[in-house]
């Protein structure tokens, strides 16, 4: 299987590259600039490959000046328009036949359960750029299977979450973010690269999928567990306000995140490693 991915040098891509490499798959990470030019050159780096896994996306949690906004919107929505152009470029016999992409679970609604079937999205920033860049998959051919995985917040040793949280935790002043009752939808790194793996070569998946764990946890409730499992206080808490003066209207990515739901992966049989917070904690406080 040949493999080619876009945002190869993140956390994802690297895990995920790791992961086809070792089952044999032939992997050509494709540079970032050549998804804001020629179409045409594109399309030769493009030809002959079985699989596209796109993940370009530029860091989204950050204040949304003009500027920011337009490297966050064009890192997503044009660079896979660009994508899909380049593909309709090809011959059939030279076009991939699986298009895997990232996408985000903060499409959905928050103080809401979502699963795969659900419409009722948010309105902010954030949630245009993830539904533009949704539908600029509409351009592949129809004889491409695609693939689209909403992704929770991704948990593990190397992740930018943990990498965060685990220094202040430590140090015992951890705490909950304002009153902790939002909801943590989360994904083990070795669930999530499993899932791309599986469908870069299964056919049986296609469309949405929630790339969520089965447990529903909140913001406090992680505080609790991972405080227990460093057997430090957690007592002080991150007001609003200040996440607000720090990061603007993307302050919302943090304050109000949404119940997400993996029913489509329940139905597909999708075996976790790590399908609770206990045990994503486990292996990543394992050191």
């Amino acid at each position: 299987m040949k493999v080619v991915v876009t945002g190869a040098n993140g956390y994802l891509g690297q895990n995920i590259m790791g992961e086809l490499q070792r089952q044999g798959a032939t992997i050509k990470p494709l540079k970032r600039h050549l998804l804001y030019g020629d179409p045409k050159q594109l399309a030769n780096h493009l030809a002959g490959h079985d699989v596209v896994i796109n993940l370009a996306g530029a860091p989204i949690l950050k204040r949304w000046t003009s500027k920011n906004k337009t490297i966050i919107y064009n890192s997503r929505v044009l660079t896979t328009k660009h994508l899909c152009e380049a593909i309709q470029l090809l011959p059939d016999s030279q076009q991939p036949k699986t298009f895997l992409s990232a996408s985000a679970v903060g499409i959905y609604r928050n103080n809401m359960n979502h699963d795969e079937t659900s419409s009722k999205f948010a309105n902010h920033f954030a949630t245009r750029v993830i539904d533009d860049w949704e539908d600029a998959l509409v351009g592949l051919p129809d004889t491409t299977r695609l693939v689209i995985f909403r992704i929770g917040i991704v948990l593990g040793k190397q992740s930018q979450f943990m990498s965060r949280l685990l220094p202040v935790f430590k140090l015992g002043l951890g705490g909950q973010i304002a009153n902790g009752q939002q909801a943590l939808p989360f994904i083990h790194i070795q669930d999530l690269t499993k899932a791309f793996v599986e469908a870069a070569s299964n056919e049986s998946y296609f469309g949405i999928y929630n790339l969520v764990a089965p447990e529903q946890i909140s913001n406090k409730s992680f505080t609790q567990v991972l405080a227990k499992k460093l057997k430090r206080p957690a007592v002080f808490k991150v007001p609003a306000f200040l996440l607000k003066l720090l990061f603007g209207k993307a302050s919302t990515l943090i304050l109000n995140n949404p119940v997400v739901l993996p029913s489509r992966l329940k139905a597909q049989n999708f075996n976790y490693q790590y399908p609770t917070l206990d045990s994503c904690l486990d292996e990543i406080l394992n050191t």
